[in-house]
């Protein structure tokens, strides 16, 4: 009978189902390392999962827009910000206008909205209210409104948090933070500007924060008065407290585009919820020749950013699943080499690893999405339940979710067939003998993560290359998408070859162990002999480490961007006050003259209301009085008259100090001194009180140092006093008048916007002195200059200095001080905080969940390592080792193995991170936090160390199988 050695048909699949079952047993065998090794696959995916639906719900749906801002109603009519009768809003967002036209048209008058409302609809008013309240001896300006929240049509929008619905014109409806910000109770009394009322019910606005500080009345309730009838109907009432009224219909027709687009065309917006959930299409949104509006991006640079950190959570979750694995197999090392010994093949051998790899995986994964979206759904609910906006729902993508799965579940497959290939290779003899055989350290790995090293090297070296090259930024920008895949290549690639390398850095390490202590040194021998076991646990802290360090990085580099870009109004904890408050125009269109403030009355309830005001002063500037602004009229009378003043004052640049920008408008280069200083990098055209008149203790004031001997001589002379070398050249600055009614022409193929026509230029003898930060003012002028350059020259504001930040309290009191003065023309006073902004709250709130993250992952590999190196602690006991030694030997090996794990993922985090920041320019300098990154580097690997040797058993039982007798 003729052998017939052919594959039996099925073969494959029949052992593959064979591997299956046993990788299934071999789970149920040994529960707690299977559930370490899925705690290990779940944590990462888990994070991915939950942090992609916290994005996801933070953008609100369209029925939750019509819900959250229009409750029931059909549609919602308001006054178009800009109209000019052929201006078109966005379906969705109705403030968003898209138009071929930005020209005023002096012959368009828009029309109420009451006007524009169609028949057969029943109409709801809002009304938003400029109240104040009597908090202590101070009158605090809030936020009112006059709606009838508890009306059925508005179920959705408002809801009833508390108490009841008022019952009489004497109570009224509160937000939970007025409650909290008055320190009132529901049953007391607030005494408003339109009265007092007693708070009966909590509510709250779905569109609104809690912690606003909001009051709701009635229409007509108090002294608020009802909105203003339609002006066909009847002549508008008298002042009244109302800013804005809103109209919500009510009915069964739902409000069509075409409806909308009629609206439009009058000068009114529409928020109609029919147009919100079925958009028209692109091609009948807008009006022949009307252009596009665009909202705002999210740089590449933040994409990148956010790439980066996606691409080394993904590389988290294969690397602490090859631990998992790695461990997992050397469990099944006897087991594996008893079922090579009765003939199976080594295909078969690495089919039990694989299965295990799809069992585990499987389940990791799963419930790492599981929990992600969970913990998304507890973050959405505890946000909405506390009043919060910032999610308007939960929103899981099934997508998204899905790809996050499979991705991880890719990365579990691809980290357990390492520890398959090396289980199926291991001598067959030596694991019978021992059942634990360590595999002989090769070659091949230091190698191929030396090449890797190299190649990480180069595609980090080749972005940072390409970027530093592109002189031109609009080039730069076209190449910002390459430099991000180079860097983000190197980043994986660098994180990759580290763990290649870690067996030879252990082993190096170990040589020079000699002067440690017993438990150190034989922590570190262990390490090196077992490195199956040591590399894995290393490379997952290495990769937790790495997304920390990287995250801490970007963070720390966004903020002192943040920090470097602040625009001063003033010098830290200055206020400046206007001593004149404009009018609205007359019934004919004529602007009337400003109010004039008396700022020694300013000064003196400033000092009545707080006890931190260091001192006044009074800044002078170029006034404009009796300006006809009519455009009809602008050209018929000169910029300035005797009695009237059009002109506001700049300083010129000089030929060749303009900012270099590029044909895009953008700074050719950040760092040349012509792009820096006070009023740069872009052009100003300058404000009115942008150039001071006055001496030399105004300089010191204003720009916080005091002034050289030349700038005292050259001010004393009639000169002035530059904030900016920029301006200056040859001792001198051109004082350049404009006249604010006549738009300078735009740059061919700009619409940005170019300031106002000049009308003159006056020569001054100049002197510079950079202020301490980058102030809003040109410079201080002489009397005698400002007279020659034709000034009409007026109180213009009050600066004030105070010693410390105002706090809520200090703040409503000057609020209220000064609301009897500007009698409610001015709001409340502005003091400059300053850049130095306490960023260090959340650079430590990365470093805590970065060493969570971190913890997790040493605890769990420590855990399985602990787990596969028990018998050499069994030896230990058996040979008379003291419970302190293994548990000093536990905590070495834990110290070791999470030490230099987050030390490489430091490196692994901090390189790419640096390089990215200043490659894509997403900050002007890449900041490196090192308090916190040590911080990280100590706690991680001493509290690992801890946590080992605290759980450590100090006695094991020993049986003679195991001590080998």
């Amino acid at each position: 009978m003729t052998l017939d050695l052919e594959p039996a048909p099925g073969g494959r699949r029949q052992a593959f189902r064979v591997a299956v079952r046993m990788a299934r047993r071999d789970i149920r065998r040994h529960k707690g390392r299977s559930l370490l090794i899925i705690l290990l696959i779940m944590l990462p995916v888990a994070g991915m999962a939950g942090a992609v639906t916290l994005i996801e719900s933070t953008q609100e749906t369209a029925a939750e827009r019509v819900q959250y801002q229009l409750g029931t109603t059909q549609a919602r009519f308001r006054p178009m910000p800009m109209a000019n009768g052929v201006m078109v809003q966005h379906p969705v967002e109705e403030l968003q206008i898209t138009t071929s036209d930005w020209d005023t048209k002096p012959d368009f008058t828009p029309a109420d909205p009451q006007d524009a409302i169609p028949a057969g609809y029943d109409v709801l008013t809002e009304s938003t209210l400029d109240l104040t309240a009597e908090s202590g001896a101070a009158e605090v300006r809030v936020v009112g409104r006059a709606v009838d929240a508890m009306a059925p049509a508005f179920a959705g929008k408002y809801t009833l948090l508390d108490g009841r619905a008022p019952g009489t014109d004497a109570e009224m409806l509160v937000s939970p933070g007025l409650l909290e910000r008055f320190g009132l109770g529901l049953g007391e009394e607030l005494a408003t500007s339109a009265g007092t009322f007693v708070a009966v019910g909590t509510l709250r606005d779905t569109g609104y924060s809690d912690s606003n500080s909001i009051v709701y009345l009635k229409p007509g309730q108090g002294s608020v008065g009802a909105p203003a009838p339609s002006a066909t109907t009847s002549p508008v009432p008298t002042e009244q407290a109302i800013k804005s009224t809103m109209y919500y219909l009510v009915g069964s027709e739902p409000v069509t585009w075409s409806q909308v687009l009629a609206a439009n065309a009058v000068g009114v917006t529409v928020l109609s919820r029919d147009v919100v959930l079925n958009p028209p299409p692109q091609d009948e949104r807008g009006r022949d020749g009307a252009g596009t509006s665009s909202s705002a991006s999210l740089p590449l640079a933040a994409y990148a950013a956010g790439a980066l950190l996606g691409a080394l959570a993904l590389l988290e979750v294969g690397l602490l699943a090859g631990a998992a694995f790695a461990v997992g197999a050397k469990g099944q090392v006897r087991e594996l080499a008893l079922l090579a010994a009765t003939g199976a093949e080594s295909p078969t051998i690495r089919s039990v690893v694989m299965a295990a790899g799809l069992w585990l995986g499987g389940i990791g994964v799963a419930a790492g999405a599981a929990v992600g979206l969970a913990a998304a759904a507890v973050v959405v609910f505890v946000a909405r339940l506390n009043g919060s906006v910032r999610f308007p729902g939960f929103h899981p993508d099934a997508l998204l979710t899905v790809l996050v799965m499979v991705m991880g579940y890719v990365a579990c497959l691809l980290a357990a067939l390492a520890p398959a290939r090396q289980v199926a290779r291991q001598a067959v003899l030596g694991a019978l003998k021992s059942g634990r055989a360590p595999t002989p350290a090769g070659k091949t790995s230091t190698v191929v993560g030396a090449v890797l090293l190299g190649v990480a090297a180069a595609a980090l070296a080749a972005g940072t290359w390409l970027a530093v090259s592109s002189e031109d930024p609009d080039v730069f920008t076209s190449r910002t998408p390459v430099i991000a895949w180079f860097l983000l290549g190197g980043a994986v690639l660098g994180v990759t070859s580290m763990v290649l390398l870690t067996g030879k850095v252990v082993a190096l390490l170990a040589k020079r162990a000699g002067r440690l202590p017993l438990a150190a040194r034989m922590a570190a021998r262990d390490s090196s002999r077992n490195r199956s076991r040591t590399v894995p646990a290393v490379a997952a802290v290495l990769a937790a480490a790495t997304l920390a360090s990287a995250g801490m990085v970007l963070a720390a580099s966004q903020q002192a961007n943040e920090q470097q870009n602040h625009h001063w109004s003033a010098l830290k904890n200055q206020a400046v006050l206007p001593l004149f408050v404009g009018q609205p125009p007359l019934a004919d269109g004529t602007v009337p003259d400003p109010v004039r403030i008396d700022p020694a009355e300013v000064v003196s309830a400033l000092d009545g209301a707080v006890d931190t005001v260091e001192w006044t002063s009074v800044l002078r500037t170029a006034a404009i009085r009796n300006c006809e602004m009519r455009p009809g009229l602008a050209d018929a009378s000169p910029a300035q008259t005797p009695t009237s003043s059009c002109l506001q004052y700049s300083l010129a640049t000089p030929e060749g100090n303009e900012c270099p920008v590029t044909a895009g408008g953008r700074v050719l280069d950040p760092e040349d001194w012509r792009c820096q200083g006070a009023m740069r990098p872009y052009e100003s055209w300058g404000r009115t009180d942008s150039i001071v008149v006055g001496t030399a203790e105004d300089v010191e004031r204003l720009f916080g140092k005091a002034p050289t001997a030349e700038a005292r001589d050259v001010l004393a002379a009639g000169g002035m006093v530059v904030s900016n070398p920029v301006f200056v050249r040859d001792g001198h600055a051109s004082l350049v008048a404009q006249d604010v009614r006549k738009p300078a022409p735009l740059v061919p193929g700009s619409s940005e916007f170019q300031g106002y026509q000049e009308t003159g230029r006056t020569e001054v003898a100049a002197a510079v002195l950079e202020p301490e930060v980058n102030v809003p003012y040109y410079g201080v002028v002489s009397p005698e200059a400002a007279a020659a350059a034709g000034m009409r020259v007026d109180n213009g504001a009050l600066l004030v200095q105070l010693s410390a930040y105002p706090d809520a309290a200090q703040a409503d009191k000057v609020s209220a001080a000064l609301a009897g003065i500007y009698a409610d023309r001015y709001g409340s006073m502005y003091v400059e905080r300053g850049a130095e902004r306490d960023a260090s709250l959340i650079l430590w709130s990365i470093v805590g969940l970065g060493a969570l993250i971190t913890l997790s992952a040493a605890g769990i590999t420590t855990g399985l390592s602990m787990a596969d190196s028990r018998k050499d602690h069994v030896t230990l006991a058996g040979v008379g080792a003291s419970p302190r030694l293994r548990k000093a030997l536990a905590g070495s090996q834990a110290l070791m193995t999470a030490g230099l794990g987050t030390v490489l993922g430091s490196v692994a985090g901090i390189v790419p991170a640096v390089l990215l920041v200043t490659a894509t320019g997403m900050a002007r300098t890449a900041v490196v936090p090192w308090l916190q990154l040590v911080a990280l580097l100590i706690a991680v690997p001493l509290t690992g160390a801890a946590l080992a040797w605290l759980f450590t058993r100090a006695r094991l039982p020993v049986s003679r199988r195991e001590v080998g007798t």
